[in-house]
């Protein structure tokens, strides 16, 4: 399957902020960490009035939901039809190769990782599709500044990762 060169991935990236922010998208930014706390406040009935927090973002929480719902679904329908890749595994092989071949210490090291990064996301002002795409692309200086803490933290966490002992 050929794919598409990087310039075109830039216009089609456009165009899709384009829309997003346009009146005819969600007419906000792209982002979806906002979605979580929404999705808390549904589950466990929280009153907006009393946190007032889930009033605020009740419009983008549930615009957000509905994209990540439908990333899931793409991300799926393209891996089993398109791509034919798709696999189910608990462990991953990269995971098996560099760490351990537990499930327990997967799915514990996975739930810890997704908290520390929701809390990241949320005393960031966001989320990194939200200062990646949209903050970056509006030259907000936040985002920038995000960013350069994402690679530096992502070079990191890659060298603790893949440190490995060459046997």
């Amino acid at each position: 399957m050929n794919r598409l060169p990087w310039w075109m991935g830039g216009i089609l990236m456009s165009g899709l902020l384009l829309l997003t922010f346009s009146i005819f998208g969600a007419d906000r930014p792209i982002g979806a960490s906002t979605y979580v706390p929404y999705f808390a406040g549904i589950i466990f009935d929280l009153d907006p009035e009393k946190y007032t927090y889930l009033k605020d973002i009740q419009n983008s929480g549930a615009w957000e939901g509905v994209m990540l719902f439908g990333a899931l679904v793409g991300g799926f329908v393209t891996s089993v039809f398109i791509t034919k890749s798709f696999r189910f595994s608990l462990i991953p092989t990269g995971w098996k190769k560099y760490k351990n071949s537990s499930i327990v210490s997967r799915l514990l090291w996975s739930f810890f990782s997704g908290f520390v990064m929701i809390i990241g996301a949320r005393l960031a002002g966001g989320c990194t599709s939200g200062h990646f795409m949209s903050g970056m692309s509006q030259m907000a200086i936040s985002s920038m500044i995000f960013g350069a803490v994402v690679m530096i933290s992502l070079v990191i966490t890659g060298k603790l990762f893949y440190n490995t002992k060459e046997q």
